[in-house]
Order: C-alpha cells, then structure tokens, then sequence
C-alpha cells in the first residue's frame, strides 16, 4: 500500500518552516483519544493538520517548529514508553521512537511539556498557533505564556506576537503532492469498487444498513481501516435528506437509493455519491430527473480545469439544472431571473463540490481577495450536483415527489484540465441497469 514518505513530512516541515518569520515557534496539537461511553473510547483518529506535518499517529503528542534553531528545529512532544499500559492499549514508539522512526530532531515525553516547553518559546518573537480552535489547548498555551511572564525580572523574553497557522498551513494542504494524488486514486478506486459492490447487491427488502455493510465490506476488505465519513444510505424520500445517516429504513420496490460514502486510505479521503433503482430499473420519472443531474455534472467537470475559478463547475450545473427545471415544469418564469433569485435552491440547495484531502471537507479558502479561488494543477474537488423533490412538496405534481438524485466524484486539477479519480464505477442510467441486472428477487 501506498504511503507518504519520510522525507516528504520533511519537506513539509520545511516548507512550512520557510513561510514562519525568523525566530517564531509553531506548535501543534495531536488529536486526543475520545471518551464513547464508561471506559470505551471512539476509534482514534488523527488531527489532521498534524498528520500532514509528522505521520506520528498516536494521541497525545505535540509538534513544534522552530526555524533556523541549531540544536533542533522539529522536536515532537509523546507518550513515554510504558510496557504496562502499551499490554492494555497498545505501542507506544516513544521520544526515542519519535526520532528514529518518525524523523523528529529530538523527542521528549509528553508529561515534561510544562517544563520543557516555556523554555523553547522563551525568546521567540512569535507564535504560530491553531487560534480558538480548541480552548483547553488555548488555555494551556496562556499557561506556557505566563510562566515565561512571571520570570521576566530574571530577563526571560516572551513571545509578544501570536498568529493563527491555519492560513499558511492550510493552504499548503490544498495543492496535492504526487505521492498524496496516487493515494486518493487508490482510495477512489477502492471506494468505486464499493459502489459496485452495492448496485450489484441491493435488491428490495433489505435494510439501508445492509447495503451500507456491503460498502464498508469491500473498503475494509481493500485495505481501509475506516470510512472517510459516516454513509449516507437513503431509500426513498431518505434520499431528499442531505445528511441522511440513520440508515434504519427497509428499502422498497420502485425506489432509488442514495448512497454517499467513501473509505479513507492513509488518512486521505475518497467521496462517491451514486443513486440507482433498488429493483434495478428506473421509472420514467426517475429517469428523467437522474438524466437532468448527470448531464449537469458532466457538464461541471468538463469547467474543472487550471485557471477556471471555483465556482464555474457551479454555475454551470446551477444553469443547465434550471433550464431543466423549467422545461419539466417544476419552476416556472424566466431562467436567469430564476437563477438570480436563487429559486432553484428549492430543488438544489447545496453547493456542487468542496475541497477533498485529508478532510472529507478539505480545508483551503474558496474565495481568495474576495474573487473566487483560480484552479491550479494537484487541486482535488468533489462534483456533486443533485435534484430533491421533497415528499411533502404539494406545489409539484406528484409523480415527481420523493424522487431524490445526487452523483458525485472527485476530480483532480491536471496541468492539462482534469482526471475523475472514481470513473471506475458507472452513472450511465443503461449501464447501471446492465450492471444490477441479474434477477434480482425481494427479499420480503
């Protein structure tokens, strides 16, 4: 399997390290573990800011940057080695294990950080921070602050300036490098095979969470330790729910189902949305909305290219999406007055993509200087128009209502135009029904 390389955290740091001002301190955050419930706690999962820096995947630790320090520029906070507690939960690499697996400069326990710490930011002239973020860590940071405070009699220099790091490390984090592009397309490719897995299985009768097992099934079996955000399985009207996570209901003859998930792969996110008929056949009506959704997404990702602004791809689906609406006599009035006034969003509500990364909702400013943001090679991004015709909407004729379509995939900004990282599995109406076909019989 794939992975990031030593020396590209390096880099990383290094990068970063060459944006700070001369003599500033960054420090950073590990994620901490998250009590579930009594004594059981969530699966960990690593600040991700963090991540991008170290590759250090355990709780508890803390990174700091500090540019142009001779005795060690990248010095990382850990969980010391404890035989008795790694019996209970696990290995622990370490400060020694910090430095020879994980590249550090040097390496301390994370219980000596009240000690330690104040010494390095002592004489600093500023600190780079996650700024109201997290207010334990904010708290902690005055601590470390006011130490050095309470000794300037003795001639201790404090920081007199902080800075949110977000900006400079986020934006780093938006261009993807070789190494994280290869990943993300195997995380798309296994997340595809997902999808293919489920349109291959569904059949009338089952449960959401069912066909979500399906899903998860194929990722874990690929290789992913976990989803890149919690599946979205809704049958029926559930399909009109943007968010829709319960995944409780029985799914039903002459229904679609939206699914909405992806697996992660070496922290990296892959995000699909697919919408096919549970019995395998569209109905006339169906179809036609899924026709409409599709060839506005074709549409957007044929506008992805270097130096198309962000919201292009939207505005293209935003116009072909109302054009369409009109037409089916869904909306009514003039197309670009339509338009103006947001009328659409009735039927379409959301945006149609977002950053993807180590995030699912990858971090990077959409707007730049108040101007939409300029695509650059190594950029990835989601493409997810959908049409939502609520069950409850009397203003429509009810054949149309309760029919819910959403199609996503995530699309890479090449030097060239575009690559879809997940056209591995099908949209076309025909070949999903090619696809499901098979004979398939209800459960129930």
């Amino acid at each position: 399997m794939k992975k990031i390389s030593l020396n590209e955290f390096k880099e990383r740091r290094a990068r970063l390290m060459e944006q700070m001002d001369a003599g500033s301190i960054a420090i950073i955050p590990a994620a901490t573990e998250i009590i579930r419930n009594n004594d059981v706690h969530f699966g960990f999962r690593q600040n991700s800011d963090f991540q991008y820096l170290t590759g250090f995947d355990e709780p508890d630790a803390l990174a700091v940057l500090m540019p142009g320090r001779e005795a060690a520029e990248y010095v990382l906070f850990v969980r010391d080695k404890d035989k008795d507690r790694e019996i209970w939960d696990g290995y622990r690499a370490g400060p020694d294990g910090a430095v020879e697996a994980h590249g550090a400069d040097d390496a301390f326990p994370i219980d000596d950080v009240d000690d330690i710490l104040p010494g390095l930011m002592e004489g600093r002239t500023r600190v780079y921070a996650h700024m109201g973020v997290d207010a334990g860590f904010d708290h902690q940071l005055m601590t470390w602050l006011n130490q050095i405070r309470s000794k300037a009699r003795l001639g201790a220099v404090p920081p007199d300036d902080f800075s949110d790091i977000s900006h400079l490390l986020h934006d780093m984090r938006l261009i993807k490098s070789r190494q994280e592009i290869a990943i993300m397309a195997d995380a798309a490719k296994l997340s595809a095979a997902a999808h293919t897995r489920a349109m291959k299985n569904c059949k009338p009768g089952m449960w959401e969470y069912q066909l979500q097992a399906e899903i998860e099934h194929e990722c874990m079996m690929g290789g992913s330790p976990r989803p890149a955000y919690p599946a979205i399985v809704g049958g029926g009207a559930n399909g009109c729910i943007l968010h829709y996570v319960e995944n409780r209901e029985k799914l039903k003859d002459g229904d679609l189902v939206l699914i909405d998930a992806g697996c992660e792969l070496e922290y990296y996110a892959s995000d699909i949305t697919r919408t096919f008929p549970v019995n395998g056949h569209f109905s006339d009506e169906q179809r036609t909305i899924y026709d409409l959704v599709l060839k506005s997404q074709y549409a957007a990702i044929e506008a992805i290219k270097p130096g198309a602004h962000w919201n292009e791809p939207h505005e293209v689906t935003v116009r072909i999406l109302t054009e369409g609406l009109v037409a089916l006599g869904l909306l009514s009035g003039d197309v670009d007055e339509l338009i103006e006034d947001e009328v659409y969003r009735e039927f379409f509500m959301h945006k149609t993509g977002h950053w993807l990364g180590l995030d699912v909702h990858d971090v990077g400013d959409y707007k730049v200087g108040g101007e939409w943001r300029v695509l650059e090679p190594g950029m990835v991004m989601t493409v997810e128009p959908g049409l939502y015709i609520s069950p409850d909407n009397t203003d429509v004729d009810e054949k149309w209502r309760g029919i819910g379509v959403r199609i996503e995939d995530d699309v890479v900004v090449t030097k060239d135009g575009r690559d879809v990282l997940t056209k591995d599995v099908v949209k076309r109406p025909d070949e999903i029904e090619a696809l499901m076909s098979g004979g398939q019989q209800s459960l129930f």
